[in-house]
């Protein structure tokens, strides 16, 4: 039994070390590829100088590299860490040693703090009290408050016994991440300007300097790719707190995607948890994933596993997740009104149309008579938003069910006098299909469930905005950290908390907590330990 057990722990070793070499050979090819592409982005910048920078080709090459650069420097950053905690669990793999770029000193024009650590009174050692001080140690952390740079420095004097001639020395201070040198509120900046506020990194870097602080691109995606490792365990909690729900919103957008000779059109998918409309007492969290194309196995890889009610557009891409075969239990379908209505609205805007030159005869009075129809059901949900399932459920049999029942057969009626080529009569078939019209009546069966899917579309509205700054996505795995932050900062901003001050405050405090309490971090219980303080 001893000689099994030794095996087993033999074996056990050597899986350490194999995935320790793995997690360095990983942070050695990312280190490379980051090295290529800043060699790469200084070849094409010479070029510009030699030649002219006249070419708008070139400006947009230069872009391009710029941002394949933030990208492989952040994703290099993730893989060193890994590296190194790998390294720290086996004993015959050694650490990986990652070229960092070179980083100037702290400008002298920038205030100093110095924030002094408690002295010892007594030798660590032998716990004599006749100690002195024979010198010190500083170290330095750049530090921003909103328009203004600090750069804080920490002191460590160091004592001598008279006793016994050792040595005492506070510890190093602790920085959030590994030999870091930015401070918590600056990285929450960094990440948030990026991510929240869709400002690339190189753009940063400029305004960085303008305000006297260069910080180089390298620098500050090593960063980002840092806090993108530090946050990862937060994210787990949250995905997790999403996937629990019975009810969800489920949405895509596009995302252009560097690629080879051009770009190609990927997506980030949202998935939306909101119990407030039906009175739920789950606080509201979203999570997002990044894909390279719309292909329907990915929305049944998120949701594998999960059961309950999604509540998302007609695209077929959801139907394998409806199947009646499907484990554990098939996804219950939930359409948007607000899709249906918008089909309408577009032949009915007579103001929109107008403006665009065309007739009002042109405006489609079925269509006008739809969108007025289905404003009246919208009316009823506003008087009962927040009310509890039991009581929506009661309403809407009482008042929106006549309405539906009423709808239907008056568009059934209209859609036989048309023809199949009319703009109306593809409005009307929308919403009647066999496989669509259930899934639009359900809401009439179930309190829980929303007219629309505005919940899922609201939290897609920062990245229509982002792509007009960022352009695209530098790469696959920039697209997935990407889907990370969203979902940190959507559900920050969906608990009425400001993103930028959660992260300042997590990141500072995420690597001292444990694992028990990290729950503690989550902006919904931050948010109410904050207000507590506050209320004191």
């Amino acid at each position: 039994m001893s000689d099994a057990a030794s095996e087993l722990e033999i074996l056990r070793a050597e899986l350490t070390a194999t995935k320790a070499e793995l997690a360095r050979s990983n942070a050695v090819v990312s280190a490379s590829e980051a090295m290529i592409a800043g060699l790469k982005l200084e070849i094409a910048m010479l070029k510009r100088e030699k030649y002219g920078r006249s070419a708008e080709r070139t400006a947009r090459l230069l872009d391009q590299l710029e941002l394949q650069l933030e990208e492989l420097e952040t994703a290099a950053a993730e893989d060193a860490i890994r590296a190194e905690q790998a390294a720290e669990k086996a004993t015959k793999v050694r650490a990986f040693d990652r070229r960092k770029p070179v980083r100037k000193a702290f400008p002298e024009h920038l205030p100093r703090e110095r924030v002094v650590i408690e002295a010892p009174t007594a030798c660590a050692c032998c716990g004599s009290d006749r100690i002195k001080k024979m010198g010190e140690d500083i170290t330095e952390t750049l530090e921003v408050v909103p328009r203004q740079w600090k750069v804080i420095q920490t002191v460590r004097e160091k004592f001598t016994c008279r006793d016994c001639e050792k040595i005492s020395q506070p510890p190093a201070p602790f920085h959030p991440v590994s030999r870091g040198w930015a401070g918590p509120s600056l990285l929450a900046m960094i990440v948030f300007e990026k991510f929240g506020q869709h400002q690339p990194l190189n753009r940063q870097a400029e305004r960085y300097a303008r305000e006297g602080v260069e910080l180089s691109l390298s620098t500050l995606a090593d960063q980002v790719g840092a806090v993108t490792e530090l946050l990862e365990p937060l994210h787990t909690l949250i995905e997790a707190h999403v996937m629990a729900a019975e009810r969800l919103h489920g949405d895509d957008t596009t995302v252009p995607l560097l690629a080879r000779g051009g770009t190609k059109t990927a997506r980030l998918w949202t998935y939306v948890r909101d119990d407030r409309p039906f009175g739920g007492t789950a606080p509201p969290a979203m999570a997002f994933r990044f894909s390279r194309d719309r292909s329907g196995e990915h929305p049944t890889g998120h949701l594998a596993g999960w059961k309950g009610i999604l509540q998302a557009d007609a695209y077929a891409g959801y139907n394998q997740l409806y199947d009646p075969k499907r484990l554990p239990a098939p996804v219950v379908s939930a359409l948007c009104w607000s899709h249906a209505r918008r089909k309408f609205f577009e032949l009915a805007d007579v103001e929109g149309n107008i403006r665009k030159g065309k007739d009002a005869k042109e405006i489609s009075p079925i269509a006008f008579d739809a969108v007025r129809r289905i404003d009246a059901l919208f009316d009823i949900e506003r008087e009962i938003n927040g009310h509890s399932p039991a009581d929506r459920l009661e309403v809407r049999q009482r008042l929106s069910a006549p309405l539906v029942e009423d709808l239907e057969r008056w568009l059934r009626g209209e859609r036989a006098l048309l023809s199949k080529h009319a703009k109306v009569a593809k409005a009307i078939d929308y919403l009647l299909a066999p496989n669509h019209w259930p899934g639009f009546t359900r809401f009439l069966d179930d309190g829980r469930i929303c007219l629309t899917n505005n919940a899922a579309e609201r939290s897609l509205r920062g990245v229509a905005l982002g792509r007009k700054s960022w352009l695209f996505a530098g790469s696959e795995r920039g697209g997935q950290r990407a889907a990370f932050m969203y979902s940190l900062i959507g559900t920050a901003k969906l608990n009425d908390i400001d993103p930028q001050a959660w992260l300042a405050d997590v990141i500072a405090r995420i690597s001292d907590i444990p694992v028990s309490r990290l729950h503690e971090l989550l902006p919904w219980e931050w948010n109410a330990a904050a207000l507590q303080v506050k209320a004191a």
